[in-house]
C-alpha cells in the first residue's frame, strides 16, 4: 500500500506519544542551541560595528562576554539536543521491533507462508534502522527550523519590516518549497530502492539456504549472474537517488546565495533612503546568513526522507496487515473431547479448493489414520485443527465447542503438532526439545527423547543434550530432526496429538519403534496420524481416505 509522505509522517509521529515530554526538551534545546550559534555571529557583527565607530549601545567588553557565554552554552545545548533526540530514536526503535515481532507472531503462520523471508529480514533490520533518521533527525529539526525561523524573522523584521519579509521568504523557500519539490520529484525512487534491496536480500538468502543444491546441479555461475544483475539494478536505483541529492544540494546552496544578495541589495536600498544605518545592513546580512542552518537541515532531510518514508511505508504495511486468523483471548477454555467437522470447506484462494464438504467425527481417545494422495488436504486438515487458518465454510468443533470461540492458548495447550519438516533453532538439543515445555526438567526431556527413540543417539554425542544442532539443525539428518520433533510432542503432552507424516524421514526399523511407542504411550489420548504409508497407520482404530476432495472411511 503506497501512502503519502504526510500520512507516513503522521503515523510515525503517533508512536512518539509516550516520549512527548522528552521530544519537547529536544526541541527547546535545539532552538536555543541554534539561536546561540546564530547570535554568536550577530554579536560578532555588533562588535565589529562598535569598533568601526557605530554606537551599538553595548560596551565592547560586554559584547565579548556575551560571545564567550554563547560559545560555551552552544556546546551544552547541542549536546542535550543530540542526547535527548537519539534517546527517543533508539527507545522508539526498541518499541518498533517489539511491535514488529508481536505482529509477525500474530500473522504467523497463515500470512507469512507466501512472504519472501529475505524481504521480511530487510524490514526487521535495515528498514527499522532507517527510521532512526526520522526520529533523531527529522521530527525535532522540523519544529526547530520553524521556531528558529520565526524568532529570526521577528529579529530582522525589527530592523525593518521589508528585511523581515525577505528573511521569511528565504526560510520558507529553503525550508519548505525546496524539500517539498525534492520529495515529490524523487518520491518513487526511495520506495523502488527499498523494494529492490528486499528482493536482493531474499535472493541471497535463498542462495545460501540452497547452497548444497546449487553445488550439486552446478548452477553456481547462473546464481552469481543473477546476484550481479540484481546488484546492478540496486546500484542504478541508488545512483538515481545520489544524483537527485547532488542536484538538490547545489540548488539549495544557490538559493541561499540568491537570498543573501536580495538581503544585501534590500539593505543597501534602505540605507540609500536613510531608513536604516550601515550597521543595520551588516547585522541583517550576518543574521540572515548565519540563520539558514536549521532550514538547510530540512532541505537536506528531503533526500534522506526518500529512504526513510519508503522504509516507514514498508514497516507500516506490516504493522497494519490484518491477520488471517484472529487469536482468541476472551473466549472459552477447553478440555479434550471428540473432534467433529461439519460441511468443512477450505481454499487458499478462490481457484484453489483443498477440502470440500468434509463431515467426519473423530472420537476422543482413539488413534485416527488419514491417508491419501499428495495435495488431497491431509496436512491442511491438521493445520485447521490447530487453527492456523479458519475454514472457508463450515465448522470444526472440539468437545462440541467451535474452535473459533476457544481461547487460542487453551486450544494450543491441548494439541501437540508434529509437522513433516521439523524446524530446529540454533541451540542445544535440550533447548530444542524443551520448546514443547519450557519449564521441563532434564529428566523429562530425556524421557521424551526415549519415547521418540533418539535418547541413545543423543547420549552418544560428545556433549550429549548440550550439543548445539547448528543453524536450521544442519548438523543432524532429516530423520534425527524428525525424531526431535516427535520428542517435543511427547514432552508437550497434549491430549490431542497431530502427526503429519511423522516417519517420512525414518527407516523401517525406526518407524516400527516410533509406531509401537505411539501405540503404547498415547492411551486415553486422541492421535490423528497422517501418512501416505498404510504401514504407518496400521495401528489406527479408524482410517479415513482423502481422495479428490472425497473422504471415505476405510475402517
Amino acid at each position: 500500500m503506497r501512502r503519502s509522505g504526510i500520512v507516513i509522517m503522521a503515523k510515525l509521529i503517533g508512536l512518539v506519544k509516550p516520549l512527548i515530554h522528552i521530544m519537547f526538551i529536544t526541541i527547546i534545546m535545539g532552538v536555543l542551541g541554534f539561536l546561540a550559534a546564530i547570535f554568536l555571529s550577530v554579536y560578532g557583527a555588533i562588535g565589529v560595528s562598535q569598533i568601526m565607530g557605530f554606537d551599538m549601545g553595548l560596551p565592547i567588553e560586554k559584547i565579548f562576554k556575551i560571545i564567550l557565554f554563547l560559545a560555551v552554552i552552544r556546546g551544552v545545548l547541542r549536546y542535550l539536543e543530540q542526547y535527548t533526540g537519539h534517546y527517543i530514536a533508539f527507545k522508539l526503535l526498541v518499541i518498533l521491533r517489539d511491535k514488529i515481532f508481536k505482529k509477525l507472531r500474530e500473522l504467523s503462520p497463515a500470512k507469512l507462508e507466501g512472504k519472501e523471508k529475505g524481504n521480511l529480514i530487510s524490514i526487521i533490520t535495515s528498514d527499522i534502522e532507517m527510521l532512526e533518521v526520522f526520529y533523531a533527525h527529522t521530527i525535532a529539526p522540523i519544529m526547530i527550523a520553524i521556531l528558529t525561523s520565526i524568532v529570526m524573522s521577528i529579529y530582522i523584521g525589527k530592523i525593518h519590516i521589508g528585511l523581515g519579509i525577505v528573511a521569511i521568504l528565504g526560510y520558507f523557500t529553503i525550508g519548505f518549497i525546496i524539500p517539498y519539490c525534492s520529495f515529490k520529484i524523487g518520491e518513487n525512487s526511495g520506495a523502488n530502492y527499498r523494494n529492490s534491496f528486499g528482493k536482493m536480500n531474499s535472493f541471497v538468502l535463498d542462495s545460501l539456504k540452497g547452497m548444497k543444491e546449487i553445488t550439486m546441479f552446478n548452477i553456481g555461475e547462473k546464481r552469481l549472474f543473477e546476484i550481479d544483475k540484481k546488484g546492478k539494478e540496486l546500484n542504478r536505483e541508488l545512483n538515481g537517488i545520489k544524483k537527485h541529492e547532488a542536484i538538490i544540494t547545489s540548488f539549495t546552496d544557490s538559493t541561499i546565495l540568491i537570498f543573501t544578495f536580495i538581503m544585501l541589495f534590500s539593505g543597501l536600498y534602505l540605507l540609500n533612503k536613510n531608513t536604516i544605518g550601515f550597521q543595520h545592513v551588516i547585522i541583517s546580512i550576518v543574521a540572515m546568513m548565519s540563520s539558514f542552518g536549521p532550514v538547510v537541515a530540512l532541505s537536506n532531510l528531503s533526500n534522506n526522507l526518500l529512504h526513510t518514508f519508503a522504509s516507514g511505508n514498508r514497516v507500516l504495511d506490516l504493522l497494519e496487515e490484518e491477520a488471517a486468523v484472529a487469536e482468541v483471548y476472551h473466549g472459552e477454555d477447553i478440555n479434550s473431547g471428540d473432534i467433529e467437522t461439519n460441511n468443512l470447506m477450505f481454499k487458499y484462494d478462490e481457484h484453489n479448493t483443498v477440502l470440500e464438504d468434509v463431515n467426519i467425527k473423530l472420537d476422543e481417545g482413539k488413534i485416527i489414520g488419514i491417508v491419501g494422495e499428495s495435495g488431497s488436504g491431509k496436512s491442511t486438515l491438521l493445520k485447521l485443527f490447530m487453527r492456523f487458518w479458519d475454514p472457508t465454510e463450515g465448522s470444526i468443533k472440539i468437545n462440541n465447542k467451535d474452535i473459533k470461540n476457544i481461547n487460542t492458548d487453551s486450544l494450543r495447550n491441548i494439541e501437540s503438532f508434529v509437522t513433516q519438516e521439523t524446524f530446529l533453532f540454533n541451540d542445544t538439543i535440550e533447548e530444542n526439545i524443551k520448546i514443547g515445555k519450557k519449564d521441563a526438567t532434564l529428566e523429562e526431556v530425556k524421557e521424551a527423547a526415549r519415547k521418540a527413540s533418539i535418547h541413545d543417539f543423543i547420549e552418544a554425542l560428545p556433549q550429549g543434550y548440550k550439543t548445539n544442532v547448528g543453524e536450521l539443525g544442519g548438523s543432524l539428518s532429516g530423520g534425527e530432526r524428525q525424531r526431535l520433533g516427535i520428542a517435543r510432542a511427547f514432552l508437550h503432552d497434549g491430549d490431542i496429538i497431530l502427526l503429519d507424516e511423522p516417519t517420512s524421514n525414518l527407516d523401517s526399523l525406526n518407524e516400527k519403534v516410533i509406531i509401537k511407542t505411539l501405540k503404547d504411550e498415547t492411551e486415553n489420548k486422541t492421535v490423528i496420524l497422517v501418512s501416505h504409508r498404510m504401514s504407518t497407520v496400521s495401528i489406527a482404530d479408524e482410517i479415513y481416505n482423502f481422495n479428490n476432495r472425497v473422504v471415505t472411511k476405510l475402517g
